[in-house]
C-alpha cells in the first residue's frame, strides 16, 4: 500500500519519514480495502510550505501571463490523456460512480481550456483622465499567496476551481486536499507538476482540520498568507471567516446548501421527478449543490410523490465501477456515521418512501436489486413526505441520501418554503409558465437559479458560488473567479510638466444655463 506525504517546494515528504499529523489510512468505501497510506503534517507543515510559496511568488508573477496560461493549457491536456486512469482513482478512493467520476475529470479539462485563453485577456483598462496630459490605466495583479481548503466529495473538479486561476494569475498555491484522499491528491499534484508548474508554485499539505487551522492562523501571523479558498461545512467557513477578518482578508468561501426544488401545477412531472433523482441521490446525495426539499403544488404533490418513490425504488444502488448504478457508497464510514445520525431528524408526522428499509444497507437490512458488497458503506435512499416548513429535516444539511417533499398552496408559500433555512447555494423550479420562472429567480435568495433542471451541474464558464449560509458571495469559475485572485491596480501618469490636482484643476467650459427656448 503506496504511503504518501506533503508536497513542498518541489519534493514529497519520504514515506519513512515522520508524521506529526499521524498517520491515516484511506479505504476504497465499496469494498473496505486499503488504498494509501497518508502521512499527516501539522501547523508547521502548513507554515513551511506557505514560507517557500512566499520565496517563490515573485518569480512566478514576473512570468508572462500568456506564458502561465500556456501551463494551465497542457495541465489540461495532460489530464485529458489520464482521464481514464484519474476517474478510476476517484472511483477507487471515495466510492463515486465512475460516469460522475469521468465527468469530474471533464470539469477539470474543461477548466483549463477556459483559463488556457485567459492567460492573454487578463485585460486592464484605460481610463480618459479630466485633465490634460494626463493618463490613467488599470491593471490585474497577482493577490500573493493562496491557502486553498477543499472537501473530498469532489476531490479534483472543486480543487481545479481555485487551483487553475489562481496559478494563472500569477499566484503561488498551498493546497489542503482532504486528508482521506491522499492518493487522489498525489496524482492530481503530479499532473500539474508534469505540465510545467515551477517547484515552489504548487505546494500539498496532507493534515487533518484542526492542525489546518493552527497553520493557516500561523502563517497568517507570519504575514505569509494573502488569500484564503475553502470549500466546506457552514461551521468551518465561519471560523474560517473569522479568522481572515481578523487580517483585513476576504476569503473565498463555498459552503453548504439545503437546495430547493419547486414544482408548479403546470410542470412536466416525470421531467420534475427525473431531475429530483439526480438532484438528490447523484454523488450518494454528498454534493453541496443537493437537493433537500422537493416543494410540490399541492394539486400534484400526490402523484409526484408516486412517481418519485417508484423511480427512487428502480434505481440501481451499488458497485460504483458499473455504468448503470444511481450512486455508490458513502465516502467514508465516517460520512455513513454521520448521515444515520441524520435520520433522527425523521418525525412522527412524517412518512418514509424510496427503498425496503433506512440506513446502512446490510444482511439485516436489504436494499431490493442492490447490486454492492455488503462490506462497503451503502445507504438506503430516503424520501421523506410531510416534511414542514419548522422541521429540523427542512433546515439542516444532511449531505446524504435522503430528500424531504413538502407540499404549498400559493407561489408565495414556496417562496417562503425555499428560502426557509437561509441557504442560498442552488434552487430548481419546474414549470412551463415563463413568468413563474422569471418570479422564482427573482424572490429566492440562491446564488445559482435552475429552470427545469437539477440544482446539481455546474459549468466551467459560469459562476459557482451562494450567499448567506452557503457563502460570502465569493464566485468561482468563469471569468467572475479572477476578481479573487487579483486586484486592482490604479495608475495615473501625468506628463504636463506641473502638478495637477483633480477636482480642483479641472477646466470648466462656460455655459449659459439660464437659456430657455422661446
Amino acid at each position: 500500500m503506496t504511503t504518501i506525504g506533503s508536497f513542498i517546494d518541489g519534493k514529497w515528504v519520504s514515506a519513512d519519514a515522520d508524521a506529526p499529523g499521524g498517520r491515516l489510512g484511506s479505504v476504497n468505501p465499496a469494498t473496505g480495502e486499503p488504498v494509501a497510506t497518508a502521512l499527516l503534517g501539522d501547523a508547521g507543515t502548513l507554515v513551511e510550505a506557505c514560507r517557500a510559496a512566499r520565496d517563490a511568488q515573485r518569480g512566478w508573477a514576473a512570468t508572462p501571463a500568456p506564458v502561465r496560461g500556456q501551463v494551465v493549457a497542457r495541465i489540461g491536456r495532460l489530464v485529458e490523456a489520464n482521464k481514464e486512469a484519474l476517474a478510476a482513482l476517484v472511483v477507487k478512493e471515495i466510492g463515486k460512480p465512475v460516469a460522475e467520476s469521468r465527468g469530474e475529470v471533464q470539469e477539470v479539462i474543461d477548466t483549463c481550456t477556459f483559463f488556457a485563453g485567459e492567460g492573454r485577456r487578463l485585460y486592464g483598462q484605460t481610463v480618459p483622465s479630466e485633465m490634460r496630459d494626463k493618463q490613467l490605466f488599470t491593471f490585474r495583479t497577482p493577490v500573493g499567496v493562496a491557502v486553498i481548503v477543499t472537501a473530498g466529495n469532489f476531490p479534483v473538479a472543486v480543487p481545479s476551481w481555485y487551483l487553475v486561476p489562481a496559478l494563472l494569475c500569477g499566484n503561488t498555491v498551498v493546497w489542503k486536499p482532504a486528508e482521506y484522499t491522499p492518493a487522489i491528491a498525489r496524482a492530481f499534484t503530479e499532473l500539474f507538476r508534469h505540465a510545467g508548474v515551477p517547484d515552489g508554485v504548487l505546494h500539498t499539505v496532507l493534515a487533518d482540520g484542526p492542525a489546518t487551522f493552527d497553520g493557516l492562523s500561523a502563517a497568517l501571523g507570519a504575514g505569509l498568507v494573502d488569500k484564503i479558498g475553502f470549500t466546506g461545512s457552514t461551521a468551518v467557513g465561519a471560523r474560517i471567516g473569522e479568522l481572515a477578518g481578523r487580517h483585513l482578508q476576504t476569503p473565498c468561501l463555498e459552503l453548504g446548501g439545503k437546495n430547493p426544488l419547486v414544482v408548479m401545477p403546470d410542470a412536466d412531472l416525470d421531467l420534475a421527478v427525473e431531475g429530483a433523482l439526480f438532484s438528490g441521490f447523484g454523488t450518494a446525495g454528498q454534493r453541496c449543490t443537493s437537493l433537500g426539499t422537493a416543494i410540490v403544488h399541492e394539486s400534484v404533490h400526490d402523484e409526484f410523490l408516486r412517481r418519485f418513490d417508484a423511480a427512487v425504488r428502480g434505481a440501481v444502488i451499488g458497485d460504483p465501477t458499473r455504468d448503470d448504478v444511481l450512486y455508490g457508497p458513502m465516502i467514508s464510514e465516517r460520512f455513513l456515521a454521520a448521515f444515520e445520525r441524520h435520520l433522527d431528524l425523521v418525525e412522527p408526522h412524517h412518512h418514509l418512501h424510496g427503498s425496503t428499509g433506512t440506513g446502512r444497507i446490510t444482511a439485516a437490512s436489504q436494499r431490493e436489486g442492490f447490486v454492492g458488497d455488503l462490506a462497503g458503506c451503502y445507504a438506503h435512499p430516503t424520501v421523506v413526505s410531510g416534511v414542514r416548513a419548522g422541521d429540523a429535516l427542512a433546515n439542516t444539511e444532511t449531505f446524504g441520501p435522503i430528500v424531504g417533499v413538502a407540499s404549498f398552496a400559493t407561489f408565495d408559500e414556496a417562496v417562503t418554503l425555499a428560502n426557509g433555512p437561509g441557504y442560498g447555494l442552488s434552487a430548481a423550479i419546474y414549470t412551463r409558465d415563463p413568468v413563474h420562472a422569471f418570479r422564482f429567480r427573482e424572490r429566492v435568495g440562491a446564488g445559482m437559479i435552475s429552470v427545469n433542471n437539477s440544482t446539481s451541474g455546474a459549468e466551467a464558464h459560469l459562476p459557482f458560488g451562494g450567499n448567506g449560509r452557503s457563502g460570502n458571495g465569493s464566485r468561482q469559475s468563469g471569468i467572475w473567479v479572477l476578481d479573487q485572485f487579483t486586484r486592482w491596480q490604479a495608475l495615473n501618469w501625468d506628463y504636463a510638466g506641473t502638478l495637477q490636482k483633480a477636482q480642483m484643476d479641472v477646466a470648466d467650459l462656460p455655459a449659459d444655463l439660464g437659456f430657455r427656448l422661446g
